[in-house]
């Protein structure tokens, strides 16, 4: 019997893409209207994943590798510290600039038919949950009467594929392994690692992907989340 689902949350019921684009353009803003020091040497470019300076910070500080609101507020505070902040003066600044990010991150364009798709889901009874690796807060984006619960990275201190935010999950309802289907679409980080602990999977495949070969297969696909309910049903 299928009691709760969880969901991961970017490009899962909304595109993550837009969203960080925007929210960056926002902290870039931020920034070049009180630390214009700031934007004058560096690039929007510098903050985001895959930039030498996000690599060569993670690498001095692995233990913060999992969140990504530590390692953007790190990264703000050390390229403020270069161009001539105090410590103190650099830590306000990125605090208050991770303030305007963060707005901007909730901004969110749901997927067609989420908001419907949750509410059928919450009218069978379900618990439903978000579990993810990002930084948005269901209850900021509009769809928090449908969520009982939430865990994300900061929260646990581990980042999916890690089982912990998973395990957390379980716990917190008490619920066994097969009484719970995780809906997400990252291969890894959702569908295995659910699978690993004998949840029941469903891979969103909003984008048309191909799955890779060397990784099983989620228990079902959808291509619209206006299937989904019906694949849940079909799985309880």
């Amino acid at each position: 019997m299928i009691k709760a689902v969880t969901f991961d949350l970017d490009d899962t019921l909304w595109a993550v893409d837009p969203v960080i684009q925007h929210a960056n353009r926002t902290l870039w803003q931020w920034l070049h209207a009180n630390t214009p020091e700031m934007t004058a040497k560096f690039a929007i470019t510098d903050l985001n994943e895959g930039s030498a300076l996000r690599a060569q910070l993670i690498k001095k500080y692995p233990e913060i590798a999992y969140s990504m609101t530590l390692v953007r507020i790190a990264l703000l505070k050390a390229c403020l510290v270069d161009v001539g902040y105090t410590e103190a003066e650099a830590e306000q600044h990125a605090n208050l600039a991770f303030a305007a990010f963060i707005e901007a991150r909730h901004e969110v364009e749901f997927f067609a038919h989420a908001r419907s798709m949750l509410h059928t889901l919450k009218n069978k009874g379900l618990i439903i949950g978000a579990l993810s690796n990002g930084n948005a807060q269901v209850k900021r984006t509009g769809l928090a009467e449908f969520f009982d619960f939430q865990f994300n990275a900061d929260d646990v201190g581990q980042a999916k594929p890690h089982p912990l935010m998973f395990e957390k999950a379980l716990s917190l309802h008490q619920l066994e392994p097969t009484q719970v289907v995780h809906v997400g679409d990252h291969p890894l980080n959702d569908v295995k690692a659910a699978a690993d602990l004998k949840m029941k999977t469903v891979w969103v495949n909003i984008y048309n992907a191909q799955w890779p070969m060397d990784v099983a297969p989620a228990d079902a696909e959808v291509t619209s989340l206006d299937q989904l309910p019906g694949v849940i049903d079909a799985l309880a």
